[in-house]
């Protein structure tokens, strides 16, 4: 049985990369050990390379199509008898590394780290991560199967996507912070900052031997800290809306928001606070700015304004009556 095994491994002569998974990238031919005998044929299939490796050494990177000849030092039956005391097995040694040619399309990547910068607007830090996907072509195959690649029998795109990942959060990083982007124009920018991204990272696809076709940003998202400063931000933009939506000062609206909170606590700090006459304080300034600037507006707007403030229970029943019936007595 050994000697005809032996005899079987000599006699092959056809050597081609069948039906390859999607995300192989490299693949070593194993079907017959690592002895391939003198002329044997190699078919490279459309779409495919092939790197040939004999007794260590790569001695060819066949990147055409089609039937190629394989010369070693191994000759038919000759070796198979010569070898007998070896257990049938010679020293001439080949590795075909079979690699994909084609475009690689929609590899998915991800920040696995979260990218840190200085908000250029808001002068708060700001922690971001990102994903998108991208677009690759094996251009040096020779350079990434020596230099990363090594000995393994297979070799997929999960393992390079893997590798990329981590090159991609410096150059990323140092972008934001070299545009001084604020985190409200991440999303707006989103297709920009891609192609500029697409230009900073080809270099570090091209030293391992690739070409970027396309690269994307498909979506962003903030860390906690991050997202509780842009609430707060968020927040005091209404703020400042509803402020001007009643004709109202940023600071007068504070002022009323004060009075809503100690009316409704009145037990507590906010009570002792009134108690005190702060709230008196508060009461008398927020009338004199409403007197002063309802003499410039309709009654009808003033009528409006003034039920919005008791609906919003900033004022009582009382005093929106007695004010209410004062612009009536205007008409």
């Amino acid at each position: 049985m050994a000697i005809w095994s032996g005899v079987k491994r000599q006699l092959r002569s056809v050597v081609e990369w069948k039906s390859p998974a999607q995300s192989d990238l490299f693949y070593r031919w194993s079907e017959n050990g690592d002895e391939i005998k003198d002329a044997s044929v190699l078919i490279v299939g459309p779409g495919q390379g092939c790197i040939f490796v004999y007794e260590g050494k790569v001695v060819a990177n066949i990147k055409s199509e089609g039937r190629h000849s394989l010369l070693t030092d191994n000759i038919p039956f000759w070796t198979t008898i010569t070898k007998f005391l070896q257990a049938f097995e010679s020293e001439h040694k080949v590795g075909l590394y079979f690699y994909n040619r084609t475009q690689i399309l929609d590899q998915k990547w991800g920040t696995r780290s979260i990218v840190k910068y200085l908000d250029p607007i808001y002068n708060f830090p700001v922690g971001l991560r990102a994903f998108g996907n991208f677009s690759m072509q094996i251009v040096d195959a020779e350079h990434f199967f020596t230099q990363v690649i090594g000995a393994s029998d297979l070799y997929t795109t999960f393992e390079f996507r893997s590798l990329i990942t981590d090159r991609i959060v410096h150059p990323l990083t140092d972008y934001l912070a070299e545009q001084k982007l604020s985190y409200t124009q991440i999303d707006a920018k989103r297709n920009e900052i891609s192609l500029d991204l697409l230009q900073i990272l080809e270099s570090e696809f091209e030293d391992l031997g690739f070409s970027l076709i396309d690269f994307r940003i498909e979506g962003s998202e903030f860390d906690e800290q991050t997202m509780a400063r842009v609430n707060k931000i968020a927040d005091v933009g209404a703020d400042i809306h509803a402020a001007k939506s009643a004709d109202i000062s940023y600071k007068e609206l504070q002022q009323l928001d004060a009075l809503s909170d100690a009316a409704k606590n009145e037990a507590g700090a906010a009570g002792v606070f009134m108690g005190a006459g702060a709230g008196t304080m508060l009461s008398q300034s927020m009338g004199e700015t409403f007197e002063q600037r309802v003499g410039t507006r309709s009654i009808k707007a003033r009528l409006v304004e003034l039920k919005e403030l008791y609906e919003a229970s900033l004022i009582d029943e009382s005093e929106y009556s007695a004010k209410k019936q004062n612009l009536l007595k205007e008409l």
